[in-house]
């Protein structure tokens, strides 16, 4: 009598040739030096994959960080430019932002999946970058990437999400991460979370004396949370911190 492993040897028989000729024609369309980088990696062994990928890893991180840096430099932000910035954007929504199409009408509700660029249009991809990078500007911008504000006091941001999520703000540096169990009971049902794996991030930033600063991480924030990090309540605290450990 015929095991299972017999019957799935027989199909792999019946259906190799497809396969063959399939694959073929997929790798006849690829890139010279992609199909050579593969070939590559089929000669090494595990070790010696592992450090390629941490340092194409390491390399496209740099790239990101440089990237990064030189729109924050284009950016140039000053109280000026900060205050249009929250003026401009403070309190948009989520339904907004499907209403006028930078983001999906379908996309997941609150509370449930990371968003990801499937659901952002052009716009919503430029805006959540825009957030992006006046966060880093006023969490860590200085005259070297053309952030000028006049900062008077230190604060401590703290900012709670899951794990999972904690990828949207990789960009984050300078940055201290803890692990946290959370409890959150959804009045709605969608996403009740019993002791779940967060992240916590706390940074220490320079606030100007009208606290605009701060203004423009909530700000920065929300748009953030709407486009991609997708909670219904992100957890965000500021506090002032009169003496700091911070030694220069």
């Amino acid at each position: 009598m015929s095991t299972i492993e017999d019957l799935v040897r027989t199909i792999n028989r019946d259906l190799s040739p497809e396969f063959e000729e399939r694959l073929r024609a997929a790798l006849a369309n690829q890139d010279r030096e992609w199909l050579i980088d593969q070939i590559v990696r089929l000669s090494l062994d595990a070790h010696s994959l592992e450090e390629i990928d941490r340092r194409i890893e390491r390399e496209a991180k740099s790239r990101a960080r440089a990237e990064r840096l030189a729109r924050v430099q284009a950016l140039g932000v000053t109280e000026r430019t900060l205050t249009r910035f929250v003026d401009e954007l403070a309190g948009v929504s989520r339904e907004q932002l499907q209403a006028d199409g930078r983001l999906a009408a379908d996309a997941p509700a609150k509370g449930t999946l990371l968003l990801t660029s499937t659901h952002r249009s052009d716009a919503g991809e430029e805006l959540l970058l825009l957030a992006k990078d006046t966060l880093f500007a006023l969490l860590f911008g200085d005259e070297s990437s053309n952030t000028r504000l006049d900062r008077m006091q230190h604060e401590l941001l703290t900012l709670a999400l899951p794990r999972g999520k904690a990828a949207a703000l990789d960009f984050m540096r300078a940055s201290t991460e803890l692990s946290a169990a959370g409890t959150w009971q959804d009045p709605d049902n969608v996403s009740n979370d019993e002791r779940a794996d967060n992240v916590l991030l706390e940074v220490q930033f320079g606030e100007t004396a009208n606290e605009l600063v701060g203004r423009g991480i909530v700000t920065a924030l929300s748009l953030i949370n709407s486009l991609e990090i997708n909670e219904q309540v992100l957890y965000a605290r500021m506090i002032n911190i009169e003496e700091t450990t911070l030694i220069r």
